[in-house]
């Protein structure tokens, strides 16, 4: 390519000038740019920060993630969101432990067969930490190319990623890759943003296809549009003066081996007295027992990639345990802290405990 040249210089100039001081920048350690690599993945850099610090002091080295219990991970995971990528990480730190020795592996192959890393991390690790010529294609380098090229084939198919990756290794240069994807993904995410960019400051003015076709606005193209799905979360704080009751999520998904309050699912948005004939509402709750049910918080929306959460939290204080509720942990009120929640809990109880 014949200024491929021109756009790796100009944009290494501009990131030269531009770039954000942030603690996995320049540094050729794989494992903190590793653990700086997933906590950003769905997560904005702002927000991702202090768990990076946090995370890195408690796990300062593979050796101790790998010795760590799962418990612990998810624990200073707790608020980012998308816990499969705790528990990858968790895993793969006991592959490496195992395999290499707690050494990471020095070969791109090698590292995206570990469990969580995919081509885009895998190219982060080896061109950040030994230059290796592995081109990052993620949503920045999407917006960025797409717009500079006015390239309308699809980010989101696997012909489309193809394109992109070989059009980003045509434009790198090898001899600098590490400083080149840090760059182009700066660049991305600082000046050619998703929303209303200021071309006006923009080294590629003159050359951006799709500003000067003033279409600045319908890259990248997208072929398939996320379907979501909406879902109804009842959920049952139950307690007495002292105890709560809390249970491990079970089962693949999200929030798994994460803990929560009782909890009754619907894809249908049910009133209080069609969430009563449930089965497990009538189980927890028999019919000759009083209860007091109070609406804590009432049809919190709550987004997912593919679903739309409406989120119900009802108080009900009981005088004595019964053997109902024994499938459930029983736990002392200020033990809370120590039990893994998802973000839909942390709001709850930083809010109403």
């Amino acid at each position: 390519m014949e200024n491929s040249s021109f756009i790796s210089n100009l944009l290494i100039e501009w990131y030269t000038v531009n770039k954000r001081n942030l603690p996995w920048r320049d540094i050729q350690d794989p494992y903190r740019i590793w653990i700086s690599e997933i906590i950003l993945q769905q997560t904005r850099v702002v927000q991702g920060l202090e768990y990076y610090k946090r995370f890195i002091n408690r796990f300062p080295d593979i050796k101790s993630l790998a010795e760590a219990d799962e418990q612990e991970v998810l624990m200073y995971w707790q608020g980012l969101g998308y816990y499969s990528r705790a528990r990858n990480l968790h895993f793969a730190a006991k592959t490496i432990s195992n395999e290499y020795n707690n050494e990471f592996p020095k070969d791109y192959h090698a590292i995206l067969k570990l469990k969580g890393i995919g081509e885009y991390t895998a190219a982060a690790i080896t061109s950040f930490a030994w230059n290796m010529p592995y081109p990052v294609v993620d949503g920045n380098v999407f917006r960025f190319l797409s717009r500079l090229f006015a390239i309308e084939e699809a980010i989101d198919t696997g012909k489309g990623k193809k394109y992109f990756t070989e059009l980003a290794e045509k434009l790198m240069d090898k001899k600098q890759s590490g400083i080149f994807n840090q760059a182009i993904m700066e660049f991305g995410a600082l000046q050619c943003t998703p929303t209303s960019p200021d071309c006006s400051l923009c080294p590629f003015e003159s050359n951006c296809m799709a500003y000067s076709n003033q279409s600045i606005s319908l890259f990248p193209v997208k072929q398939n549009k996320t379907k979501t799905k909406n879902l109804y979360l009842h959920y049952f704080h139950i307690h007495d003066s002292e105890h709560l009751y809390i249970r491990k999520r079970k089962g693949k998904g999200i929030w798994q081996n994460l803990f929560e309050f009782p909890l009754i699912e619907s894809e249908v948005q049910l009133d209080f007295e069609q969430l009563s004939e449930n089965q497990s509402f009538k189980e927890w709750f028999p019919e000759e027992e009083k209860h007091s049910f109070k609406l804590i918080i009432e049809n919190k929306k709550h987004i997912l990639s593919h679903r739309i959460l409406y989120v119900n939290f009802y108080q009900i204080q009981i005088e004595k345990e019964r053997a109902e509720l024994q499938q459930f942990t029983k736990i002392k009120m200020d033990e809370i802290d120590k039990y893994p929640v998802h973000r839909l809990m942390q709001y709850y109880l930083e809010s109403h405990l």
